[in-house]
């Protein structure tokens, strides 16, 4: 069984592309999957992070306190930032500009964290920095928001707050608790956490697709461009940015990683939530989704056979 979940969350790109051409092509297939399902499956990939992780994670925190600092610093500083460029300059209609910033500003997604793996980076900075960014993201991700996008359209930043609490810091405590307080029982459902993330996600993304078909249809070369540039982006400025601070090439790899990769599905929930009279700005943060791991998968590939000193 365990080397079937590995097998299925090693084609997860598979699974997200495959079910979003379903959605895209016969969206009744996934309207079902709407708002409330949207919530709990990532609030459930959420606490599936929580049960993986132990007390003694958080103290590796301290350990590489310079790395750990330069990477949140990037993910919540150089990611936005980004975001609101790409949308300016490109002229994006409103709701897909919404849709870029949100994604931008929010935390590193845990897909990241297995393309650190591919990718030969330090996996363990990789979980530190993702649990860091995902902890603070009812914060930082309404208030990049606000900042970024408040003069598009008005933003609930106490609302989104409360959402970002929700679906973030609850279940991870929940999971880090279960973890400390029952151990046998974190690891008998810790063991399935990967594999819930990947198939919330991608019904996610479904759903979204699915219910934003029409828009998606009449910007679809505006999505893919504006996604593309911001992973991209992302990717090249965080791995230039750690090189240019001397960090070895491993760390620079995990850097260049949890700035590029972001937590698409929880920017897709807090869309839906804040922005549901805006398609595209759920539509933006799916397809951000998507695009992600399609570089995340190549830039994996293109490091695993190069040596990371």
């Amino acid at each position: 069984m365990k080397s079937f979940f590995t097998w299925f969350n090693n084609l997860y790109t598979v699974w997200l592309v495959g079910l979003s051409v379903v959605a895209f092509l016969w969206p009744q297939t996934m309207l079902w999957f709407d708002k409330p399902w949207i919530f709990w499956a990532l609030a459930a990939s959420m606490l599936g992070m929580g049960l993986t992780l132990k007390i003694e994670d958080f103290k590796a925190v301290g350990r590489i306190p310079g790395a750990v600092a330069l990477g949140f610093g990037a993910q919540y500083t150089l990611m936005p930032l980004i975001g609101w460029l790409i949308a300016t300059v490109l002229q994006l209609e409103p709701g897909l500009a919404v849709g870029i910033i949100l994604v931008a500003s929010c935390p590193g997604g845990m897909a990241s964290n297995m393309i650190a793996y591919l990718a030969k980076a330090n996996v363990a900075l990789s979980v530190v920095l993702t649990l860091c960014s995902t902890v603070l993201a009812f914060f930082f991700t309404p208030m990049w928001t606000s900042l970024l996008a408040g003069s598009r359209v008005p933003v609930d930043v106490w609302g989104m707050c409360l959402s970002a609490l929700q679906l973030t810091v609850a279940p991870v405590t929940l999971g880090v608790l279960i973890r400390w307080k029952l151990p046998r029982t974190a690891d008998r459902i810790g063991a399935c956490g990967p594999t819930v993330a990947v198939l919330a996600f991608t019904l996610v993304t479904g759903g979204i697709v699915a219910a934003s078909a029409e828009s998606i249809a009449a910007n679809f070369g505006s999505l893919v461009l504006a996604a593309t540039v911001l992973h991209l982006a992302g990717f090249g400025i965080g791995y230039g940015v750690t090189k240019s601070f001397r960090f070895p090439e491993s760390v620079a790899r995990t850097v260049s990683i949890e700035v590029g990769m972001q937590n698409g599905g929880m920017a897709a929930a807090l869309a839906k939530a804040h922005f549901a009279a805006m398609p595209l700005a759920a539509a933006g943060a799916v397809f951000s989704g998507v695009m992600q791991n399609i570089v995340g998968g190549l830039v994996a590939a293109w490091w695993k056979r190069r040596k990371t000193e």
